[in-house]
């Protein structure tokens, strides 16, 4: 893969502490936020230093690692102990990305054989392990959801940000969109801005522009009308939570963009590994969907725009049934059409 499309690394373990490119300054500041303790990952998590369910899931393993090392520093023979009353915390962070379970509970996994001596050289190596994992799930995203474009070289439409900066690397709709653009299959990209966080706006445009692929921002309620004109011949998005059936939690307004894309005959694609599959809920009605503060849509920069005396609502996910899905891209392979009998034949044949 040419460097140029693969530079960004936002979490990082240097120096015994896990490192996170705070991903709440960009685009105009580039700034690492430092954990050396569990709280401080929390903090990074529910504050969306870090966002995106794949980058969620692996700052939770380094968070695992940070938790082991002080409890194991406090109480050598039962840091086990301690360290499982602080993972349920960290499992609050943040309810809807199911990734965060995920590591904590492929972490927790070791314990079993971590009962002498120092936990953290093995837990640190699982959770780099888990890191690298991530990316080469990646690759191979990218390589099979840019199989399923036309070589038009036609423009693709994506939703909130799916790159490098929500997972380890090169990212999973827009390491789709990377491959594709190499191949000469995509020609340019149409992101949503993304209310209220900006994602489309600080953080995809900023991950494009550095890879000069060309972006063109739209407000989110453009979609429609844009893929009216007929140059939209994708839209690629990631996920946080994928039910049973093939019903498909991500930001709010992936919805919206779903029932626009087949009003227009437009193709809906969602990329995202195994590990955002959730088997055990049977549909999307079930999955659990995230409220984050009011002030959030009522201020901007922490000055309030809106009208003095009116209220929010701020989801902050929401779900598009299987049946508006043409393809769910995964690292073990592409999902047509998805229900629950062929989502249920994917995980069977997973590694």
């Amino acid at each position: 893969m040419l460097p140029s499309f693969d530079s960004i690394r936002p979490i990082k373990w240097q120096d015994d502490s896990l490192i996170l490119l705070d991903q709440r300054l960009l685009p105009l500041v580039e700034q690492d936020f430092v954990c050396t303790t569990l709280p401080e990952v929390i903090q990074a998590i529910r504050e969306m230093v870090v966002r995106g369910a794949p980058a969620i899931g692996i700052t939770a393993a380094f968070g695992v690692v940070l938790a082991a090392r002080e409890r194991y520093q406090q109480h050598r023979d039962q840091w086990q102990q301690f360290v499982v009353e602080d993972l349920v915390q960290l499992s609050l962070a943040r309810p809807t990305a199911v990734n965060l379970e995920w590591a904590i509970t492929e972490m927790k996994s070791l314990f079993s054989r971590l009962n002498t001596g120092d936990p953290v050289p093995v837990l640190l190596e699982h959770a780099q392990s888990i890191l690298q994992q991530d990316i080469d799930a990646n690759y191979k995203m990218g390589k099979l959801g840019a199989d399923l474009l036309e070589t038009s070289g036609g423009s693709v439409l994506t939703h909130c940000n799916t790159g490098s900066l929500a997972t380890g690397g090169f990212g999973t709709a827009l390491g789709v969109i990377r491959t594709a653009f190499m191949q000469n299959k995509i020609s340019k990209v149409y992101a949503d801005e993304t209310r209220p966080w900006l994602q489309g706006s600080r953080l995809t445009a900023w991950e494009l522009v550095k890879d000069k692929i060309p972006v063109s921002l739209i407000a989110d309620s453009a979609a429609a009308h844009l893929m009216k004109q007929g140059d939209i011949s994708w839209v690629i998005v990631g996920s946080d939570r994928i039910a049973a059936n093939g019903d498909v939690a991500n930001k709010i307004g992936t919805y919206s963009a779903a029932i626009a894309a087949r009003y227009h005959q437009v193709k809906f694609m969602v990329v995202a590994p195994t590990t955002t599959i959730d088997m055990s809920l049977k549909s999307g009605d079930e999955i659990p969907i995230e409220s984050r503060s009011r002030e959030e849509l009522l201020s901007f920069n922490q000055q309030r725009f809106a009208a003095q005396g009116s209220d929010a609502w701020n989801p902050v996910f929401d779900v598009t049934p299987a049946t508006l899905i043409d393809a769910i891209v995964t690292e073990c392979g592409v999902v047509h059409r998805p229900n629950t009998e062929k989502m249920a034949k994917l995980m069977s044949n997973k590694p």
